[in-house]
């Protein structure tokens, strides 16, 4: 493997094509504010690199880049890559991820709005993002201790489970499809709206207006903390192991709750039973 160490890179594909290449200590910056540094290349690692210029990593394979920096200005990082690993680094860009495949993230910092997008087969771990419309229509996603912050996250995503996670979003999980959330905590209003097949486990839902519309949605041990006209129009079964404020027309299934603050059902199609053991 060739290696690079302490250069500064500012012209048009800086290293196009490369194969087999190891850049350390190197800057991606300078006036002639070249683009797609490593465009169309293959077996790349970076190590403590600076990436402040736009579309760094298209079209590549087998990528790994660790303590390094992608700013504000490094626009669209990574697209239509494949076999990535991301890890202790900060990726601060808008879109910075998009069409990608068997992605690993760990340990990173991420600001970035729509990043993610139409991503198949992501890990993320231990990572912290402030985004909006995150993952977007991604695939076969598995997120542990992630902190995200942003509104209309995870749409339309599929197939993805998520563990020990902390959301504050809005409009999160719209559409979404088999996805299992464990051992998290969710705050935000109007979640999971049109959802199908959607599982929460020991979860904590924080915000108005959950789980309407939803197929097949099951909550098992959950909290549901300042949560009104839940459920709506949504075939459901669920347990509640705290006061819900009000639950609304619940379409088919059972909800256990130990207490509830207002039940409406004004909707003749509305056939959910709620059973109140409090």
């Amino acid at each position: 493997m060739k290696i690079i160490e302490n250069q500064k890179f500012d012209e048009e594909r800086a290293l196009y094509g490369s194969n087999g290449l190891l850049v350390k200590n190197c800057y991606f910056d300078g006036p002639a504010d070249g683009e797609s540094a490593f465009k169309e290349c293959n077996q790349i690692e970076a190590k403590h690199c600076l990436f402040n210029l736009r579309y760094p990593f298209w079209h590549d394979c087998g990528l790994t880049i660790s303590h390094s920096e992608m700013t504000v200005n490094c626009r669209a990082a990574l697209w239509y890559s494949n076999h990535v690993i991301v890890t202790d680094s900060k990726l601060h860009g808008i879109k910075a991820f998009r069409e990608c495949s068997d992605v690993t993230i760990q340990n990173c910092d991420i600001i970035s709005s729509e990043f993610g997008w139409s991503v198949q087969k992501i890990c993320m771990e231990d990572t912290t993002a402030i985004s909006e419309y995150f993952m977007m229509r991604s695939e076969n996603l598995i997120f542990r201790r992630v902190h995200f912050q942003g509104k209309y996250s995870f749409q339309y995503i599929k197939n993805a489970q998520f563990d020990n996670c902390v959301f504050d979003t809005k409009d999160a999980f719209w559409h979404g499809e088999n996805i299992t959330i464990r051992n998290s905590t969710i705050k935000g209003e109007y979640l999971a709206w049109y959802s199908n097949n959607l599982i929460l486990i020991n979860c904590k839902i924080i915000g108005t207006q959950p789980f309407c519309y939803c197929k097949n949605l099951k909550l098992v041990d959950c909290e549901m903390v300042e949560t009104d006209l839940a459920f709506e129009k949504s075939q459901v079964e669920a347990t509640i192991i705290t006061k819900v404020d009000s639950i609304k027309n619940p379409l088919t299934g059972v909800i256990t709750v130990p207490d509830v603050g207002e039940v409406i059902l004004d909707d003749v199609e509305a056939k959910g039973k709620i059973i109140i053991t409090g």
